[in-house]
C-alpha cells in the first residue's frame, strides 16, 4: 500500500494505492487522517477487528483474515516535517472531531 500525504500539516488527506505482487490493484482517497488522539480503548489489529470495525459490512466475528502474506514491504519516504498547525487547521480539526 502506498499513501500519499497531502500535507501542509496534521489531519490531511491523501491519496491511496493498493499493490499487489508490485502492481496497483485498487486506488482511493482518505479525505482527512488521525491527527493525533486514538481512543484509549481501540485496538491496533493486524488481520482481524476486535473493536471498532472499519466497515458496517462485517462484524469483529466476520472480520478474521484468512489467507496468507508471503512479504511486506515499507519503504518510507522523505518527511518535510511541517507539522505546525496554524489557527484555521486548528479549527477544521476540532470541528472534525465532534
Amino acid at each position: 500500500m502506498e499513501f500519499a500525504y497531502d500535507g501542509g500539516g496534521l489531519a490531511k488527506g491523501g491519496d491511496v494505492t493498493l499493490y499487489y505482487d508490485g502492481n496497483p490493484v485498487g486506488t482511493g482517497r482518505v479525505g482527512a487522517t488521525q491527527a493525533m488522539i486514538f481512543s484509549a480503548d481501540e485496538t491496533t489489529d493486524v488481520g482481524y477487528e476486535s473493536g471498532t470495525t472499519v466497515s458496517a459490512e462485517y462484524t469483529a466475528q466476520t472480520s478474521r483474515f484468512t489467507g496468507k502474506i508471503r512479504w511486506v514491504q515499507i519503504d518510507t519516504g522523505e518527511d518535510d516535517h511541517d507539522h505546525l498547525i496554524d489557527p484555521d487547521e486548528r479549527l477544521r480539526i476540532a470541528i472534525a472531531r465532534q
